[in-house]
């Protein structure tokens, strides 16, 4: 690893997990007991990995982890007597942490250059607690200092399944939601766990699907509809993954619920299309592409039907017809009042939407003019939306909140999607291109990674992080 690498990934690690600038919870730790409870003896431990260290006036900390029991320790080393030592942890991905009850704080004793703590465990898994510790320190009288976050390697067996854990850091145990209340966000990283219990087998966080949909169910306009017809479609196409991995019939009703909002919502404005909110009449590609997949994954799902197919048809009729897919084979963000073309940007979800769609809407028909369109469109994206050899956003900016960081993740959602439907596979090399830029250059210590592949300073999020987790699934089928 070069130095100017391991100088941005510090950079990074700082910036994503909180660093000593986030504000600490306000509760005190509780006891957590795994294989073993919380303050067991280090001498006990059969294994001790280092994955982090820190210095402050010439002392050493280090973060200790015995990976076979999912415990960590710390150690202060080079100092002096009445100098700290303690671990923080944290259920949130380093966003918070206990205060004031410091796991295992100790001093280093009359006479010593060192110390060290207790173990403790990184994980709550009686309370679906996915965490994280670091090391902290404090010379006698002097500064603090702590360690990068980091967890041991448990769920974390694999590069999809490390960021799949790291993503699973931001799903709120209170509200059943990413982020505490992503909403179409949240149903896109709902998807990519879903995604990636498919494809890996591990099956840790399946938990998250019934979670998910028993405390929302009701929410918002019920069965995970709202005024806004893309969000619907999002979680349509979320429950249609959950009912894929379980078979369980409900997940399927609710995804049938939210394709009749969309389509209840079809109007004649411009010719036909699903509108973008109740409260308006802009037609955009996104609702439409998503209405698409929707509809043609309920008709391959129902034994018999005729109404789901026929909605797609109508839907890809119109849709193919409407003036979004431009001149380059890019679509743009929707119409104008004028019902023309907008020129908005090409975001990356629109480009990958409608290749997960056509290639269910292929399923669905059997007409392999479908697969010849996807490949047009997305030979066109794969070769635009690059710079520098890797994928990135149009306006990509520097921060993983708010809606922009969830696209690229369903861009290459749906290039992977058909990249396994096509016999060549033509895709695969440039989306392990993508995720060996992300994995080297994007990625901290704790397997969190920031919204630009090629690398750079930036901060973390539940929006990169899915993304991230869409590609690294991508890649690796």
């Amino acid at each position: 690893m070069s130095a100017t690498l391991c100088a941005a990934l510090t950079t990074l690690s700082t910036l994503a997990v909180g660093g000593l600038s986030s504000a600490p919870a306000s509760a005190a730790p509780a006891v957590v007991c795994n294989k073993y409870c919380d303050a067991r003896d280090p001498a006990l431990s059969t294994h001790d990995r280092v994955p982090a260290t820190a210095t402050v006036s010439a002392r050493s900390i280090a973060l200790h982890f015995n990976d076979a029991d999912a415990m960590g320790w710390a150690s202060i080393d080079n100092g002096g007597p009445n100098d700290r030592v303690w671990l923080d942890r944290s259920m949130d991905g380093g966003v918070t942490w206990a205060s004031g009850s410091a796991l295992g704080d100790t001093s280093v004793p009359a006479g010593g250059r060192g110390w060290r703590t207790q173990m403790y465990n990184v994980d709550d898994w009686n309370t679906q607690g996915v965490g994280a510790l670091r090391a902290c320190g404090q010379p006698a009288g002097g500064p603090i200092a702590c360690t990068p976050w980091a967890r041991t390697t448990w769920n974390a067996g694999s590069r999809s399944t490390a960021a799949a854990t790291a993503l699973m850091m931001s799903f709120d145990r209170g509200s059943k939601l990413f982020g505490g209340n992503g909403w179409w966000t949240g149903a896109n990283a709902l998807t990519a766990i879903i995604d990636n219990i498919r494809i890996t087998g591990m099956n840790s966080y399946a938990y998250a699907m019934a979670d998910t949909y028993e405390k929302n169910i009701n929410a918002q306009g019920g069965q995970f509809r709202n005024e806004y017809l893309d969000d619907t479609g999002w979680w349509g196409l979320a429950w249609i993954a959950a009912y894929d991995l379980t078979g369980d019939r409900r997940y399927l009703d609710t995804a049938r619920a939210d394709a009749d909002h969309m389509y209840a919502n079809w109007n004649s404005t411009c010719g036909g299309g699903v509108r973008w909110s109740t409260n308006g009449n802009y037609k955009n590609a996104i609702t439409n592409e998503l209405f698409l997949h929707l509809a043609s994954a309920l008709h391959n799902r129902i034994p018999g039907d005729t109404v789901y197919l026929e909605r797609a048809k109508s839907e890809w009729n119109w849709f193919q017809r409407s003036g979004m897919i431009n001149g380059d084979r890019m679509i743009n963000d929707g119409l104008t009042d004028s019902c023309a073309n907008n020129g908005q940007p090409t975001w990356t979800y629109n480009q990958g939407v409608i290749l997960g769609a056509l290639t269910e809407f292929y399923k669905a028909t059997g007409d392999a003019g479908l697969l010849t369109t996807a490949r047009g469109l997305a030979d066109a994206s794969t070769v635009r939306l690059e710079t520098g050899g890797v994928l990135r956003e149009p306006g990509e900016g520097d921060n993983c909140t708010g809606d922009g960081p969830s696209f690229k993740g369903a861009y290459v959602r749906g290039v992977g999607v058909l990249n396994r439907q096509l016999p060549d596979r033509p895709y695969a090399a440039a989306l392990t291109r993508w995720a060996n830029s992300a994995y080297d250059r994007n990625r901290n210590p704790l397997d969190q990674y920031g919204p630009h592949w090629a690398g750079g300073n930036s901060t973390t999020g539940y929006g990169c992080q899915q993304s991230v987790l869409d590609l690294l699934n991508a890649a690796t089928r």
